[in-house]
């Protein structure tokens, strides 16, 4: 199937969690989610990840975003590796996974979204079937992919990237601006193309116009 693109609706689905039994558009509601995948239960990256990403919890929930993970095992290992990420991540600080974990040992649902990994022969499970690879959806209150990422199995992901990409399009929704290179929250932004000049002195006082007729920054206040 071809590959999921930056705009589409994100497919819905049912599955078995952590937290029970979800229909995945009905369990985003109004909020944002990020749906980020794991080659397998018990497996070293994956671990510091989810432990990074349940001390990060509270960051995510600021923002409106729901959080679920997926990999391809069962609820009955999900629990134990649950255990495990607990009792790691405490090192760093208080660590407690509370959202959901799919079980996908089918791999239904990684198929749906297309994150397996079907060209390293390697990252296989026994019955030759192939793990996900370590992929990120953003999607929005509309059901809209608003970001992928996909990172190769032996990386762990960077969630500062994936909440300062959050920023951004959650800012970009609300106030007609893009933002630039290695943007974080509080730098000056980039008005939007489709702002009109005159309209932009309106919109943004302290707007800066460049040499460039196209670039025009500006700095934007915003509640944290």
């Amino acid at each position: 199937m071809p590959s999921l693109r930056l705009g589409n609706i994100a497919p819905d689905f049912e599955a078995e969690t952590t937290a029970g039994p979800i229909k995945f558009h009905e369990w985003i509601g109004n909020s944002w989610a990020i749906l980020f995948s794991h080659p397998g239960d018990f497996t070293p990256v994956c671990t510091t990840e989810l432990g990074e990403v349940a001390r990060r919890a509270g960051d995510f929930a600021k923002r409106n975003v729901k959080l679920i993970g997926i990999s391809a095992n069962g609820l009955k290992d999900h629990s134990k590796w649950v255990e495990d990420i607990n009792d790691f991540g405490a090192r760093y600080g208080p660590t407690n996974v509370e959202f959901p974990i799919i079980a996908d040992e089918d791999r239904k649902i990684s198929t749906l979204y297309n994150m397996l990994d079907e060209q390293d022969a390697t990252n296989r499970d026994a019955k030759g079937l192939p793990f996900t690879i370590r992929t990120v959806f953003v999607i929005d209150p509309k059901k809209v992919i608003r970001l992928t990422i996909a990172y190769p199995a032996s990386t762990g992901r960077n969630f500062d990237e994936i909440l300062r990409v959050v920023d951004s399009l959650q800012l970009g929704d609300k106030h007609r601006i893009t933002t630039p290179v290695n943007w974080n929250k509080g730098e000056d932004v980039i008005v939007h193309p489709s702002v009109a000049n005159d309209e932009a002195k309106v919109l943004f006082p302290e707007v800066t116009f460049h040499k460039q007729p196209y670039l025009r920054t500006t700095p934007l206040k915003v509640s944290e």
